[in-house]
């Protein structure tokens, strides 16, 4: 594995105005573009194959296969979509990329669409983020002004309009299809598939999909090549990527390394556990994604392994709680998170994501019986595999792993008849200066 910080994507944030043209460009900014116009599409389509990128949204799907689905025989119009509606809780990896270096992601915008054909491109941010919407914005106007947006682009013959689009504030579109609904103007609901976006996606047009993270990391791979991005990371996870900490950690953050990097490791170099405590639990990709326990903290954070210890690398979205923290009642705050969040267009995600808030504080509170338990294990089975996306899928993890890993404290709270852990010690998901 390559050294234990790789800077790639956030090699130029802490320049001066980093997220302005000037500063990107006189960093080598936007060369990587013309290496791509030497190059006929579907070599670059190869070498991001050969680098071996899969999808930073979580997915982890291989992003040059994706693209090499798109019917290029298909007369229709040609898109590429960036989903930046980064909503996960604990997942804040893309915000600061595109606040700190927009212009990361534009120049791979513009590569990106020139390997799929695709003349129109849209990055959907979410809503909230209005500084960050404010500073793509300007990073495309500078691009159009400089000439790498816009018609015959850099000489090439190949002709880009790159339209940034504000969703209205829904977890729910950061589902591919139902951000598709809602870029078209509808309310964002998952669609069925067949037909996947790749043959009818945005306006029943192929349509490429791809993560902030994913995009950003094209202009690297072609102008440092293929075997270079493959040389870091795992044999099958590949590359860099940017693993977010947060919680009970003395310095949270970003802390962009190879794939296969340890949380033990990275826990080291963000400062340790906050003074006095130890590590109780944590989510390897965001709160959909099954938790894991200090005995896991040698597991390396590829796609495998993670999955082999039984949850799933995600968006590396790293929440670290220490022993103050209350397993039920997290739980329970991320399991409310998805009830609110829920389209209501499937049955087992709607009513089921409602049946597991009402189990879950009623245990929360000291009341009920451990059948209780069996209970909510049943609702998760009855959910699992039976939505139409996976928001219900992902609401039935912290659940799942939490009664696996954890059982004893569900117990502990209907033996002490509420939550036997102090309000006034414990921190979970409390402001600054307040308690939980």
């Amino acid at each position: 594995m390559a050294d234990t910080l790789t800077p790639v994507l956030t090699d130029n944030w802490d320049v001066e105005r980093s997220w302005t043209l000037a500063s990107y460009e006189e960093r080598g900014g936007y060369a990587a573009l013309d290496t791509a116009f030497a190059m006929a599409p579907d070599d670059v389509i190869n070498a991001v194959k050969e680098s071996g990128l899969r999808g930073r949204g979580g997915a982890g799907f291989p992003t040059g296969m994706k693209w090499g689905f798109i019917p290029q025989d298909n007369p229709k119009p040609k898109y590429l979509v960036v989903n930046a509606d980064e909503s996960e809780p604990g997942t804040c990896k893309d915000t600061p990329l595109m606040l700190a270096s927009p212009h990361t992601l534009v120049e791979g915008v513009i590569i990106s669409s020139y390997a799929i054909r695709a003349n129109t491109a849209f990055i959907y941010v979410r809503g909230e983020i209005l500084h960050v919407i404010r500073r793509l914005q300007r990073a495309v106007q500078e691009a159009y002004l400089a000439g790498h947006l816009g018609k015959n682009i850099h000489g090439s013959g190949f002709d880009l309009d790159l339209i940034v689009h504000a969703g209205a504030g829904a977890y729910i579109c950061g589902e591919e299809t139902a951000l598709l609904e809602g870029l078209e103007g509808r309310r964002g609901q998952p669609r069925l598939r067949p037909p996947f976006p790749a043959v009818a996606g945005l306006y029943a047009s192929p349509t490429v999909i791809n993560n902030v993270e994913s995009i950003a990391s094209v202009p690297s791979i072609i102008a440092n090549g293929a075997a270079w991005f493959a040389g870091m990371g795992t044999e099958k996870s590949n590359g860099y990527g940017i693993f977010s900490l947060s919680g009970h950690v003395t310095r949270p953050g970003q802390y962009e390394a190879p794939l296969g990097i340890t949380l033990r490791e990275l826990i080291d170099l963000a400062g340790g556990m906050r003074e006095g405590h130890e590590l109780k639990f944590w989510t390897p990709g965001g709160s959909s994604t099954p938790l894991l326990t200090p005995e896991h903290l040698d597991v390396p954070l590829d796609f495998e392994s993670v999955g082999a210890a039984g949850s799933m690398l995600g968006t590396r979205a790293l929440q670290l709680f220490d022993e103050t923290t209350c397993v039920v009642r997290a739980v329970l705050r991320w399991t409310e998170f998805y009830k609110h969040e829920s389209c209501g267009k499937c049955t087992p995600c709607r009513e089921g994501t409602w049946w597991l808030t009402q189990t879950l504080a009623k245990l929360e509170k000291g009341e009920g019986s451990e059948s209780d338990l069996d209970l909510l294990l049943d609702q998760c089975d009855n959910i699992l595999g039976r939505s139409f996306c996976a928001l219900g899928d992902g609401a039935t993890s912290p659940i799942s792993s939490s009664i696996q890993h954890f059982r004893d404290e569900y117990l502990a709270h209907l033996s002490h008849g509420g939550c036997p852990f102090d309000p006034a010690a414990s921190t979970a998901f409390a402001p600054a200066g307040a308690t939980a």
